[in-house]
């Protein structure tokens, strides 16, 4: 109970947080940073694309430490942290699969192309709604919920291949945005960048803060549901 006290307050003040970051960075993306030339306004969609791929790799990260701390304590806090972390990583999964084609088509004509780095990215996708999937339907059986964590662990063996893509494979059509040799992003866009960068960031933790809390509640409410039953039935 008292962890979930601890999270009501980090609602208080991370909500307005995230509304007031994520305010700066839609400014910053459409009025401060420049229109690239050759692909013109459809650039705008990389800062929020990179973002959601990049809170994508945090998310399945939580998953992987979160289910990690479960098996090693047994403490149900950790699963939950790591179904809300795994429900969130999934959303913005999606989002990032959303918002590449659409930028595919304006940039490569194709909204589609099996490279490496979508290739890996889809397959994660997958893993992780099998994972979501599996850990709401199986209940709160202590047995399903180590399968679980076991599956979180090995799933996060997707994630480095995803980041890792576009450098280990040349025959994908992602640009490299760090420590890339011929340049990579203009100067004059990496203040919306990283302020983008850190707006998704600070919404995923509120979001992560008040499902995990969500998800607390209702195993406690379950918990005092089947206390009522054996007290009446016996």
């Amino acid at each position: 109970m008292v962890k979930m006290e601890r999270g009501r307050v980090w609602d208080y003040f991370l909500g307005p947080l995230a509304y007031v970051v994520l305010s700066v960075a839609i400014y910053m993306v459409f009025v401060v940073a420049p229109e690239e030339k050759m692909m013109g306004v459809v650039q705008k969609i990389f800062y929020f694309h990179v973002s959601a791929a990049w809170v994508a790799f945090l998310a399945f990260f939580v998953v992987f430490v979160g289910s990690i701390m479960f098996l090693i304590k047994r403490d149900y806090f950790w699963d939950g942290i790591s179904l809300a972390s795994a429900e969130i990583g999934v959303v913005f999964t999606t989002i990032v699969i959303t918002t590449g084609p659409i930028w595919a088509k304006t940039v490569w004509n194709a909204w589609w192309t099996w490279d490496p780095k979508l290739t890996t990215a889809i397959i994660m996708w997958f893993i992780y709604l099998a994972y979501v999937v599996l850990r709401l339907a199986a209940g709160e059986e202590e047995k399903t919920a180590r399968f679980a964590a076991i599956f979180g662990i090995i799933g996060f063996l997707d994630v480095p291949l995803v980041f890792a893509a576009g450098r280990w494979w040349q025959k994908t059509f992602h640009p490299i945005v760090f420590n890339n040799p011929s340049g990579g992003l203009d100067p004059a866009m990496k203040p919306a960048f990283f302020i983008s960068l850190f707006a998704f960031t600070i919404l995923y933790i509120y979001l992560l803060v008040k499902s995990t809390r969500i998800n607390l509640m209702q195993r406690e409410l379950n918990r005092l549901k089947d206390m009522v039953k054996e007290k009446i039935y016996g």
